[in-house]
């Protein structure tokens, strides 16, 4: 079956609504092209640094979120390991290791082809799913890169659910 090719319309630029979001919220971040914004930032886990990039030809923002860890060689088959049983429990986007970076990210790509541009719920969305998953596997990572724990014990451990008070 052939695919029909139909011009469409260029997406708005998603990262000026975000520069307006981000300005009104008074968080800091720098604009250093068009086409990229990064926005630092502090969980209650550890810190992120947030990075999006624009591509008109594509009309797709692509998003990453870094954590502060840094994965050691010895490390990195068991990362890759836990970034598979991560990657299984979520529903959008995925972690991987950043090249160069050594760090897990939270990776993910919204397409606008079509659309008028990204709307402040999607953007607003985004950024809370790719924080709380950080936040929601950082100890795992943690677990793995520091504690030197398996995989499947550091997922195990880290997302035990409290129940009652204490």
């Amino acid at each position: 079956m052939a695919m029909e090719f139909v011009e469409s319309q260029t997406a708005v630029n998603p990262l000026d609504l975000l520069e307006e979001i981000l300005s009104a919220n008074e968080w800091p971040f720098d604009r250093s092209s068009n086409d990229e914004l990064l926005v630092d930032c502090k969980g209650s886990m550890g810190s992120y640094q947030l990075h999006f990039s624009w591509s008109a030809d594509l009309s797709a923002m692509h998003f990453s979120c870094f954590t502060d860890l840094k994965v050691g060689q010895a490390r990195r088959a068991p990362i890759y390991e836990l970034l598979a049983i991560c990657n299984g429990r979520m529903w959008l986007g995925h972690f991987d290791l950043a090249s160069g970076d050594d760090s897990p990210t939270f990776r993910h790509t919204v397409l606008l082809r079509g659309a008028q541009g990204a709307s402040v719920e999607q953007l607003e969305d985004l950024v809370d799913i790719a924080l709380a998953e950080c936040e929601r596997f950082y100890t795992a990572f943690h677990f793995v890169v520091w504690g030197g724990k398996d995989p499947s014990d550091a997922i195990t451990a880290s997302l035990l659910d409290t129940v009652g008070e204490a």
